[in-house]
């Protein structure tokens, strides 16, 4: 079987759909080309950095342009492991690779940048994902085996409250019946939302501002609950009742983090280029739902959606398995980052179902 012949691609197509960021500079070393993974990784206008110097154009790499220099004269490339950046109030930790190339003028080079906290991040997910899985799995079969003894003792207490209906021991029948219905209820809250989500087009910012006045509403005169949104975000599909139910949860955590004074923010941004789910998408919605309380303590962080696993005396530790149960049946992940004084919670959601 032979295929037809394919027209060449673009080399701009092909340095677009790239995940690495590339950039290339001239001889005197100013950006002729980058491509979109370098714009999102470095946080920069492609407009405003070709042409201009490579110290002006991506701030984050001037410090390495003395050595950039020194490869351009030897004509010698090198690999640079765990560089260290600063992009912001944050550090970005990249492999950067320099190969030098021969250009019209001179030597250029190409520059090519590999975030390393995408790499680990995808690892991360992946590890959640399947744990997550796991641990349904695990608690089907548990809510099996639970049920079928709880089903045969509360029969069995109803039998004895008909055979005996004006017995003293009728107050027993009953605690165990009640009980019964509790661990039953439990297991049905464990396993978390059996119906598949009912998508349709929504405004994600409708969602957040129906729980940010809930939220509001519940919360003491002394919290203040804070909204942050960007109005370019475009429509998604999803269930809108479930959704609600996940980011409820999140940020009824957050007001019981910061108890009777704080601040809350429910924030909404883009992101681009971001793998979920083993599926690259070009543009995913973020939702967060960030903090001032103490923070969770980094033992705990890791365990935070395993199911019962709570930091609270009173919690059920079923809010958050739940949320991210909710967000990974629409293709999303919910990812957490916590230090003192700030605990961000970021649902993280593809604007188109998966097919």
């Amino acid at each position: 079987m032979r295929f037809a012949p394919q027209k060449r691609l673009a080399p701009a197509a092909v340095l677009d759909g790239l995940t690495t960021a590339v950039i290339g500079c001239d001889p005197q070393l100013q950006v002729i080309w980058l491509n979109t993974a370098a714009e999102n990784l470095f946080a920069v206008s492609r407009s405003q950095a070709l042409g201009a110097p490579l110290a002006a154009g991506v701030p984050q790499l001037a410090d390495c342009c003395g050595r950039l220099q020194h490869a351009q004269r030897e004509a010698a490339g090198f690999i640079e492991r765990e560089l260290r950046l600063t992009r912001g109030d944050n550090e970005l930790k990249i492999d950067l690779t320099v190969t030098p190339i021969a250009l019209g003028g001179g030597t250029g080079l190409l520059l090519e940048a590999l975030a390393l906290e995408r790499t680990l991040r995808i690892s991360r997910d992946d590890l959640l994902i399947a744990q997550h899985q796991a641990s349904r799995e695990l608690i089907r079969g548990l809510a099996h085996e639970i049920n079928n003894p709880l089903g045969g003792i509360r029969g069995a207490a109803q039998l004895l409250e008909r055979a005996f209906p004006d017995s003293e021991h009728r107050e027993y029948t009953r605690v165990i019946i009640r009980e019964a219905d509790r661990l039953q209820n439990l297991v049905g809250r464990m396993l978390g939302p059996t119906r598949a989500p009912s998508m349709a087009r929504l405004n994600i910012h409708e969602v957040v501002e129906h729980v940010r006045k809930l939220i509001e509403a519940e919360a003491p005169p002394g919290v203040h609950v804070g909204r942050d949104y960007d109005p370019s975000i475009p429509e998604l599909e999803a269930d809108r009742e479930q959704l609600i139910q996940a980011l409820l949860n999140l940020a009824r955590n957050a007001l019981q983090a910061v108890g009777a004074a704080g601040e809350i923010l429910l924030r909404t941004r883009t992101r681009r280029q971001i793998t979920l789910a083993g599926r690259r998408h070009r543009l995913v919605l973020q939702v967060d739902v960030q903090d001032d309380g103490a923070g969770i303590d980094p033992l705990m962080l890791e365990k935070v959606f395993y199911p019962l696993v709570t930091t609270r005396a009173d919690g059920s530790g079923l809010g958050l398995p739940i949320a991210q149960y909710l967000v990974h049946a629409h293709g999303g992940l919910i990812e957490c980052r916590s230090r003192p004084g700030c605990t961000v919670f970021s649902i993280l959601l593809p604007p188109q179902a998966a097919a």
